[in-house]
């Protein structure tokens, strides 16, 4: 076993503990950025002036209005951007825009008193506008041919000759939606200057850096002359890794232009208007299959809504690629990725990155192709799984695939799959109205950023005269218990108890050049490089101790609090020891670093090891489907997922839970809508709230639900043996779209192949066993999406 694997005598890691801020979430007394605004004097807030039309380029702007409302102080234009008018980091984000770009684009921020003066204020702002043709749904820019950004191309094997040797041609398309982030706390920043001049900005935000260099470059400044500071997160789920670097610099610029504090917080309606969402997806596809079922070749075209700019669609693109394959071997494959650009927002990152939608395909691909190869799903799957020394279309070699199997095996165990499916069976028999059924999905997938340079963490950790240590590190805390793992790993590096151990906010001035806490790498980064600034210091105190000891420090070990050598009586406690190390002039802090190894990724000719290690996981999910309404409810969930060795069972399971839900929500029942049509409306987003977009709430939890953390899976080259948690759960949850697309096909002739649109709302749901009980595509001749396939399944079938 590798040293980062390795673990110690009593560790602190793999005790479920609560999370570090539990207490102070349950009881309110957590702090969230806006929350400092009360402690912060003399604070201007900021409202924006947003244009409510699709596109248009700004013939004038006229702000005297609103200074002449009463505690409105200025009005922020592109005029008083000192250094670079721009907040992404393509340089294709103005802050402030010469031209409108989508539905609620801000173009001026009024600083106010109070912030209904503010609001008072940006609603005397005065805008003309020459308004422009608009592209608003994906379709529209996929005929328009409007593309921005890379088009990567993943090749693999000769796609022609698999095509070739295919008993079975089949095609499609495929078109799901984006989806809102939601997190709770909105984007927030609050930023004043200290009398030295210093830029110091308070953000909600999953990567302090890049906001540190987006504020520094549109204020003129160098990086040391601006520190961020992120408390803590109310939720993030990606869309706070890229977008609120601009909010930030509009706060700072206020600042930095007034001299006093500037405080900016969305409300719920502009963070839904304003800020990027989960990409959604087009795909065309093609695919072959063998006489036995197994997949012969893929050729595929993914398309992204990339919204109006270009913010992290390319890597969300090429991860959605990489995952395609989820956990099946295609040994041909021609895949290609493109982002359209429309007048919507700029879409970003979401749980998963890209490699959701990548799966998703693959999935409808498998469910709705099933019946018609005369195949049960579950065993159309199990049957494509990766074997040993096989490598991803990208080649990358799979490494654990009998994981893959192994989870599988045990979901169908934990869930006793076998004579539920046969309760099933009997049910659907008696019930003609209401239908039941149980599907398994499995899933794969890769940890780490695909730009091998974000795979990098530092920390900074500090022991005080009196024992206590502090532990500053790179990585952000939004609810997910990075924090928690950091101080298990730590107390555990040290060999002290958990309470002797403090967590400082996330800071630029501590710990530079950080990477966002995305990817599922907060903890492999992370708490890598905070091991390595605990070992440097344990090693200095062995020393230290084996003087006081009269042992080599070699034989000298730390275990809860007390140091001891091997066959001795011995001990000095851990306070006395690091009393003695001051009074030595022993250095007391230590900067950690840590680079995932072993990575390559050529992102031309899209081949390479991107990924430390693949996550794997599978879920039984069971359904019940009214067919007059279409309305479901999911009766069970069994989960068996695969952390490697859990750091914080409680954290992880947590973790797995909520990312399945999320998901759920995702396939079932978040459904953005957009105003297509012509007119002073056009690209309005029409689900402003929770009250049109549905999210996951107790009643669509799972009635059983089961969650169980594979046993034996240590992580070689981990940090102390563990895996991610924070994404690869939310796949889980095509486990439900597909138990839907089963018991709609229940509601039908035997063999017929059930499209089903996503989100899988009980609307769609209803047309699509509308659409069976006429027959839909079934296996004999009959039609899939109006192309007839004969029996031999040659014909290629258009859906």
């Amino acid at each position: 076993m590798s040293h980062l694997s390795e673990r110690p005598e009593k560790p602190v890691v793999g005790v479920s503990m609560p999370h570090e801020s539990a207490g102070l979430h349950v009881t309110g007394a957590a702090l969230y950025t806006d929350d400092l605004v009360a402690r912060t004097k003399d604070v201007l807030h900021a409202y924006p002036v947003q244009v409510m039309r699709a596109r248009g380029r700004i013939t004038a702007l006229r702000t005297e209005p609103a200074l002449a409302v009463p505690g409105v102080v200025r009005v922020l234009t592109g005029a008083d951007v000192p250094g670079v008018n721009d907040a992404g980091m393509k340089h294709d984000e103005p802050l402030f825009t010469d031209e409108v770009m989508f539905y609620g684009h801000a173009v001026a921020w009024v600083l106010g008193e109070t912030l209904e003066a503010a609001r008072l204020g940006a609603a005397a702002v005065e805008v003309e506008l020459d308004e422009l043709p608009s592209l608003v749904s994906l379709q529209e820019a996929i005929a328009a041919g409007s593309f921005h950004g890379a088009r990567p191309v993943m090749l693999s094997g000769d796609v022609d000759a698999g095509f070739a040797d295919s008993a079975h041609v089949f095609t499609g398309e495929f078109q799901f939606s984006d989806q809102e982030h939601f997190y709770l706390e909105t984007h927030a920043a609050l930023a004043l200057v200290d009398e030295n001049g210093q830029m110091f900005v308070q953000s909600s935000t999953q990567h302090p850096s890049e906001t540190q260099e987006i504020v520094a470059h549109v204020l003129g400044l160098h990086s040391h002359e601006v520190t961020v500071q992120c408390l803590r997160m109310g939720g993030g789920f990606g869309g706070k890794e890229m977008q609120p670097h601009g909010f930030a610099a509009i706060a700072a610029l206020g600042a930095q232009l007034t001299g006093r504090p500037v405080r900016l917080r969305l409300n719920r309606t502009q963070d839904l208007t304003m800020s990027g969402k989960r990409h959604g997806f087009h795909a065309e596809w093609k695919i072959g299959f063998d006489a036995e079922g197994r997949i012969q070749a893929l050729d595929a075209t993914l398309t992204a809504d990339g919204g109006w700019s270009l913010d992290l669609s390319e890597p969300v693109v090429a991860r959605a690629l990489c995952h395609i394959d989820n956990t099946y071997w295609i040994a041909n494959a021609r895949v290609a990725g493109r982002i359209a650009k429309t007048n919507k927002v700029s879409n970003t990152a979401f749980r998963g990155f890209g490699g959701p939608q990548g799966m998703l395909v693959i999935e409808d691909i498998m469910g709705r192709c099933a019946p018609l190869l005369g195949l049960d799903p579950m065993e159309l799957r199990e049957r494509n799984f990766y074997r040993q020394g096989q490598t991803t279309p990208y080649g990358q070699p799979v490494a654990h695939p009998e994981r893959i199997s192994t989870v599988w095996r045990q979901v169908q165990a934990d869930a006793g799959t076998a004579d539920r499916k046969r309760e099933i069976a009997a049910f659907n028999d008696t019930h003609p109205h209401t239908k039941r059924a149980l599907a398994i999905t499995g899933i794969k997938f890769g940890i780490s950023f695909n730009l091998t340079a974000f795979n990098q963490g530092g920390a900074l950790v500090l022991i005080y005269k009196d024992g206590s240590v502090l532990i500053n590190h790179g990585g952000t805390e939004m609810g997910q218990g990075l924090h928690t793992k950091m101080l298990q790993v730590a107390a555990t590096t040290l060999g002290i108890p958990p309470h002797k151990v403090r967590l400082a906010p996330t800071r630029t001035d501590k710990v530079p050049n950080t990477s966002a806490t995305a990817a599922s790498a907060g903890t492999d980064l992370n708490g890598a490089a905070v091991k390595n600034a605990c070992e440097q210091l344990r090693e200095r105190l062995l020393q230290v101790a084996g003087t006081q000891l009269g042992a080599p420090a070699s034989d000298v070990r730390i275990v809860e609090g007390v140091a001891r050598s091997l066959g001795s009586d011995r001990e000095l406690a851990w306070d006395d020891l690091v009393r003695t190390a001051y009074l030595q002039r022993v250095q007391l802090s230590a900067a950690g670093f840590y680079r995932t190894e072993g990575l390559h990724w050529d992102a031309k000719s899209f081949h390479g090891s991107p990924f430390k290690y693949f996550s794997y996981g599978a879920a039984a999910a069971e359904v019940e489907v009214d067919g007059f309404t279409g309305a479901y409810r999911i009766r069970r969930v069994d989960i068996v997922h695969d952390v490697g060795d859990s750091l914080s069972p409680m954290i992880d399971i947590g973790q797995v839970e909520g990312g399945f839900v999320q998901g759920a929500g995702w396939l079932t029942l978040e459904d953005l809508r957009w105003d297509t049509r012509d007119g002073p409306q056009r690209g309005r987003l029409l689900t402003q709230g929770a009250s049109t977009y549905k999210l996951p709430s107790f009643s669509e939890m799972p009635e059983e639900f089961n969650v169980t953390l594979l046993e034996n899976a240590s992580e070689e080259g981990a940090v102390y043996g563990s895996k991610a948690v924070g994404e690869p759960p939310l796949m889980l949850a095509f486990s439900v779209r597909e138990a839907l697309r089963q018991a709609v096909a229940a509601f039908g002739p035997v063999g017929v192949s059930v499209e089903l649109a996503s989100p899988a709302t009980p609307e769609a749901v209803y047309w699509a066993i509308e659409a069976v009980r006429g027959g839909g595509a079934r296996r004999e001749g009959r039609v899939l999406s109006g192309s007839a396939i004969p029996t031999d399944s040659r014909a290629v079938s258009n859906a």
